[in-house]
Protein backbone atom coordinates (compact mmCIF):
# COMPACT_ATOMS: atom_id res chain seq x y z
CA UNK A 1 0.00 0.00 0.00
CA UNK A 2 2.92 2.36 0.59
CA UNK A 3 4.02 2.19 -3.05
CA UNK A 4 0.52 1.92 -4.54
CA UNK A 5 1.75 -0.80 -6.90
CA UNK A 6 -0.84 -2.89 -8.72
CA UNK A 7 -0.67 -6.63 -9.42
CA UNK A 8 -3.33 -8.12 -11.71
CA UNK A 9 -4.18 -11.80 -12.13
CA UNK A 10 -6.90 -13.19 -14.38
CA UNK A 11 -8.88 -16.08 -12.94
CA UNK A 12 -11.35 -18.37 -14.68
CA UNK A 13 -13.97 -18.10 -11.91
CA UNK A 14 -14.51 -16.56 -8.48
CA UNK A 15 -13.91 -19.75 -6.49
CA UNK A 16 -11.56 -20.09 -3.55
CA UNK A 17 -9.33 -22.52 -5.48
CA UNK A 18 -9.00 -20.07 -8.39
CA UNK A 19 -8.09 -17.29 -5.97
CA UNK A 20 -5.49 -19.47 -4.23
CA UNK A 21 -3.93 -20.34 -7.61
CA UNK A 22 -3.75 -16.60 -8.44
CA UNK A 23 -2.22 -15.93 -5.03
CA UNK A 24 0.42 -18.60 -5.65
CA UNK A 25 1.26 -17.02 -9.03
CA UNK A 26 1.58 -13.61 -7.40
CA UNK A 27 3.82 -14.97 -4.63
CA UNK A 28 6.03 -16.69 -7.22
CA UNK A 29 6.61 -13.34 -8.98
CA UNK A 30 6.41 -10.77 -6.17
CA UNK A 31 7.21 -12.70 -3.00
CA UNK A 32 5.06 -13.47 0.02
CA UNK A 33 3.08 -10.47 1.22
CA UNK A 34 3.01 -9.72 4.93
CA UNK A 35 -0.54 -8.40 4.75
CA UNK A 36 -3.48 -8.84 2.40
CA UNK A 37 -6.38 -6.41 2.51
CA UNK A 38 -9.71 -7.33 0.96
CA UNK A 39 -13.43 -6.93 1.20
CA UNK A 40 -15.78 -9.58 2.59
CA UNK A 41 -16.13 -11.55 -0.68
CA UNK A 42 -16.93 -15.24 -0.16
CA UNK A 43 -13.93 -16.34 -2.25
CA UNK A 44 -11.61 -14.24 -0.05
CA UNK A 45 -13.13 -15.58 3.18
CA UNK A 46 -12.83 -19.16 1.87
CA UNK A 47 -9.23 -18.61 0.78
CA UNK A 48 -8.41 -17.16 4.19
CA UNK A 49 -9.87 -20.27 5.87
CA UNK A 50 -7.94 -22.61 3.55
CA UNK A 51 -4.70 -20.73 4.20
CA UNK A 52 -5.29 -20.90 7.96
CA UNK A 53 -5.92 -24.65 7.70
CA UNK A 54 -2.78 -25.16 5.60
CA UNK A 55 -0.76 -23.15 8.11
CA UNK A 56 -2.09 -25.28 10.97
CA UNK A 57 -1.31 -28.52 9.06
CA UNK A 58 2.19 -27.39 8.17
CA UNK A 59 2.87 -26.09 11.67
CA UNK A 60 2.35 -29.60 12.97
CA UNK A 61 5.59 -30.47 11.13
CA UNK A 62 8.38 -28.90 13.20
CA UNK A 63 10.76 -28.58 10.22
CA UNK A 64 8.49 -26.06 8.50
CA UNK A 65 7.24 -24.29 11.63
CA UNK A 66 9.87 -21.53 11.68
CA UNK A 67 9.61 -20.87 7.91
CA UNK A 68 5.82 -20.62 8.04
CA UNK A 69 5.92 -18.24 11.00
CA UNK A 70 8.38 -16.06 9.09
CA UNK A 71 6.23 -16.18 5.92
CA UNK A 72 2.84 -15.79 7.65
CA UNK A 73 0.30 -13.65 5.83
CA UNK A 74 -1.94 -11.48 7.97
CA UNK A 75 -5.32 -11.10 6.29
CA UNK A 76 -7.39 -7.97 6.90
CA UNK A 77 -11.06 -7.86 5.88
CA UNK A 78 -12.73 -4.49 5.88
CA UNK A 79 -16.07 -4.20 7.60
CA UNK A 80 -19.04 -4.90 5.27
CA UNK A 81 -20.77 -1.70 6.40
CA UNK A 82 -17.64 0.38 5.71
CA UNK A 83 -17.02 0.19 1.94
CA UNK A 84 -14.85 3.33 1.88
CA UNK A 85 -12.19 1.45 3.90
CA UNK A 86 -10.91 0.01 0.61
CA UNK A 87 -10.57 3.40 -1.05
CA UNK A 88 -6.96 2.91 -2.10
CA UNK A 89 -7.51 -0.33 -4.00
CA UNK A 90 -10.94 0.79 -5.22
CA UNK A 91 -9.20 3.73 -6.95
CA UNK A 92 -6.89 1.25 -8.69
CA UNK A 93 -9.93 -0.82 -9.75
CA UNK A 94 -11.59 2.32 -11.12
CA UNK A 95 -8.44 3.16 -13.14
CA UNK A 96 -8.28 -0.40 -14.49
CA UNK A 97 -11.96 -0.33 -15.51
CA UNK A 98 -11.42 3.00 -17.27
CA UNK A 99 -8.56 1.57 -19.37
CA UNK A 100 -10.39 -1.72 -20.01
CA UNK A 101 -13.50 0.07 -21.32
CA UNK A 102 -11.40 2.22 -23.64
CA UNK A 103 -9.30 -0.65 -25.01
CA UNK A 104 -11.70 -3.58 -25.08
CA UNK A 105 -15.04 -1.92 -25.69
CA UNK A 106 -17.48 -4.59 -26.88
CA UNK A 107 -14.85 -7.11 -28.04
CA UNK A 108 -14.74 -10.67 -26.79
CA UNK A 109 -11.21 -11.68 -25.79
CA UNK A 110 -9.74 -15.12 -25.28
CA UNK A 111 -8.20 -15.97 -21.91
CA UNK A 112 -4.70 -15.45 -23.37
CA UNK A 113 -5.61 -12.10 -24.95
CA UNK A 114 -7.20 -10.89 -21.74
CA UNK A 115 -4.18 -12.03 -19.67
CA UNK A 116 -1.85 -10.17 -22.04
CA UNK A 117 -3.99 -7.04 -21.86
CA UNK A 118 -4.09 -7.16 -18.05
CA UNK A 119 -0.30 -7.49 -17.92
CA UNK A 120 0.06 -4.45 -20.19
CA UNK A 121 -2.42 -2.45 -18.11
CA UNK A 122 -0.55 -3.46 -14.95
CA UNK A 123 2.59 -1.99 -16.53
CA UNK A 124 0.67 1.17 -17.38
CA UNK A 125 -0.79 1.57 -13.88
CA UNK A 126 2.59 0.92 -12.27
CA UNK A 127 4.27 3.51 -14.53
CA UNK A 128 2.15 6.40 -13.31
CA UNK A 129 4.09 9.20 -11.61
CA UNK A 130 4.06 9.39 -7.82
CA UNK A 131 6.40 12.37 -7.44
CA UNK A 132 9.28 14.05 -9.30
CA UNK A 133 12.80 12.75 -8.67
CA UNK A 134 14.30 16.25 -8.68
CA UNK A 135 13.10 19.82 -8.26
CA UNK A 136 14.43 20.77 -11.71
CA UNK A 137 11.39 21.71 -13.87
CA UNK A 138 13.23 20.57 -17.02
CA UNK A 139 13.84 17.08 -15.59
CA UNK A 140 10.88 14.91 -16.59
CA UNK A 141 11.96 11.88 -14.54
CA UNK A 142 9.61 10.82 -11.78
CA UNK A 143 9.23 8.11 -9.17
CA UNK A 144 6.72 5.35 -10.06
CA UNK A 145 5.43 2.20 -8.37
CA UNK A 146 7.59 0.25 -10.89
CA UNK A 147 10.70 1.70 -9.25
CA UNK A 148 9.78 -0.38 -6.19
CA UNK A 149 8.96 -3.54 -8.17
CA UNK A 150 11.94 -3.32 -10.53
CA UNK A 151 14.60 -0.71 -11.21
CA UNK A 152 12.37 1.72 -13.09
CA UNK A 153 9.13 2.27 -14.96
CA UNK A 154 8.03 -0.24 -17.56
CA UNK A 155 6.70 2.51 -19.80
CA UNK A 156 8.84 5.52 -20.65
CA UNK A 157 8.24 8.95 -22.08
CA UNK A 158 8.11 9.09 -25.85
CA UNK A 159 11.25 10.86 -27.06
CA UNK A 160 10.24 12.74 -30.22
CA UNK A 161 13.72 14.15 -30.93
CA UNK A 162 15.28 10.68 -31.04
CA UNK A 163 12.37 9.40 -33.12
CA UNK A 164 12.74 12.23 -35.65
CA UNK A 165 16.49 11.62 -35.98
CA UNK A 166 15.97 7.94 -36.78
CA UNK A 167 13.51 8.60 -39.62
Amino acid sequence: MATKAVHLELVSDLSTSAFLAALRRMVARRGVPGHIYSDQGKNFIGANNVLKQQLIDIQENQEFKKEIVDMGIEWHHNCPSWPSAGGLWEAAVRSLKHHLKRVVGEQNLTFEEFTTLLNQLEGCLNSRPLCPLTEDPDDLNFLTPSHFLRSGPVLTLYDTETDLRTR
